[in-house]
């Protein structure tokens, strides 16, 4: 079971965005051959509107994460765009590259969703009730996603089953960019109304309710359940659930001491 601490400010932190990055309900989304790329660190309020669009969005990417003083990917978008701003998305698929998290999102919609740009008349309420939500994810140090620590850089990316406003995730995405650990994030949006609310509830009001949602099946057909956060390490041959056991797996697999 998570600390109750940690567990009580990713809730905060999700409340403060109005659970945005939950629910993908009968996307219209054109999945993309290649995976999508995208650049950002877990702190960043502009990084944290990419990823709530491409939860709701349906769209799974490649995480490459780039927390302040980190060293393995920051390089590349220095040397892709020539500078190093977060996020930024590489498509693979139509050669497009975004800075810009407001033009990232519009693309994202319209090249994949079907839909129209968003409107941007709130754009400035939306970053600053994320940025109120990286406060609540403080430690003794700094803001958790925010700066890197020494890690050994896996073979392979990892693979990780979230969706963006999920407490139990949160902290394990907040580890793999410390660590900067690559990751293919597998979005496990919530596909119907009923699904919304605890497990718990869910269970309760809707026992009978069937699974619906492009990776919510995928993890059923694998596992037998439906659960986040579900990471895979083919570097070790490592599957599992619970937020705790995963952190303690990437700490002792990936991380370094810190002299």
């Amino acid at each position: 079971m998570p600390n109750p601490l940690v567990l009580t400010s990713s809730l905060v932190a999700s409340s403060l965005r109005g659970w945005r990055g939950t629910a993908a309900f009968r996307p219209r989304t054109v999945q993309p051959e290649q995976p999508l790329r995208l650049y950002e660190y877990e702190a960043s309020p502009y990084c944290r509107l990419v990823r709530e669009a491409l939860t709701e969005l349906d769209l799974d990417a490649l995480i490459l994460p780039c927390p302040q003083g980190g060293s393995r990917f920051r390089p590349e978008v220095q040397a892709r765009g020539g500078k190093q701003q977060f996020p930024y998305l590489v498509d693979p698929n139509s050669g497009r590259e975004l800075y810009e998290s407001a033009d990232i999102i519009d693309y994202l919609r319209a090249n994949y969703g079907g839909r129209a740009p968003a409107s941007r008349s709130l754009r400035g309420v939306a970053v600053g009730s994320a940025f109120l939500a990286a406060c609540a994810r403080t430690n003794l140090r700094s803001f958790r996603g925010y700066s890197a620590r020494p890690s050994r850089a896996p073979a392979q990316p990892l693979e990780l089953y979230s969706f963006e406003s999920s407490p139990y995730s949160r902290p394990v995405r907040e580890l793999l960019c410390e660590l900067e650990l690559p990751y293919l994030l597998r979005n496990t949006a919530k596909a119907r109304w009923e699904d919304m609310g605890p497990p718990s509830l869910r269970r309760k009001l809707f026992p009978d309710l069937p699974v619906e949602g492009r990776n919510r099946l995928r993890l059923l057909e694998l596992t037998g359940r439906v659960q986040v956060p579900y990471l895979v390490d083919a570097n070790t041959g490592t599957a599992m659930y619970e937020s705790d056991d995963i952190i303690r797996y990437l700490k002792r697999q990936y991380g370094v001491a810190e002299i």
